[in-house]
């Protein structure tokens, strides 16, 4: 996917609307083991387009699940795109965060209490893929915390 050109939020994320079905692999961490887990998003146009909601949700093996919502827009002053997401773990974020496209891949960097955590989404040929890595407060490097792999339903 080429990196949209500037517009409301509906035609810069246009690639990713609709449902998708797929997989989420879950790293180990100090919140639990590697584990994999059955996965949907669904990206849908809202605010006359002018926003796009994400709804994610999870199911392990064990009955565990997470639910996550979040909300993109598009800076049409200042380019970029900004994402607001919360999920059933619980932590709110203060405030949006500022992505950037690169290659076709969205990319946007969160600051949690825990640490930092990197997100990209890239679609390509016709598979979306979201990675999340973590650098927790005070080590220096990244490491991976998720990754899903999602096809249109």
């Amino acid at each position: 996917m080429d990196q949209p050109a500037a517009g409301p939020a509906a035609e810069v994320l246009r690639p990713f609307l609709g449902r998708w079905r797929g997989f989420t692999e879950i790293a180990s961490s100090p919140w639990g083991p590697a584990r994999t887990a059955e996965a949907e998003v669904t990206f849908t146009v809202v605010a006359g387009g002018h926003a796009v909601v994400q709804s994610y949700h999870h199911r392990e093996s064990d009955g565990a699940h997470l639910e996550g919502h979040g909300m993109f827009t598009v800076d049409a002053a200042h380019g970029g795109t900004f994402w607001y997401y919360v999920d059933s773990i619980g932590q709110t974020p203060p405030a949006p965060v500022r992505g950037h496209w690169s290659e076709g891949t969205l990319s946007f960097e969160r600051r949690t209490h825990d640490g930092t955590v990197r997100h990209s989404f890239t679609l390509e040929g016709g598979v979306l893929v979201h990675t999340a890595e973590l650098r927790l407060e005070g080590k220096p490097a990244f490491s991976p915390l998720l990754r899903s792999v999602f096809r249109k339903n």
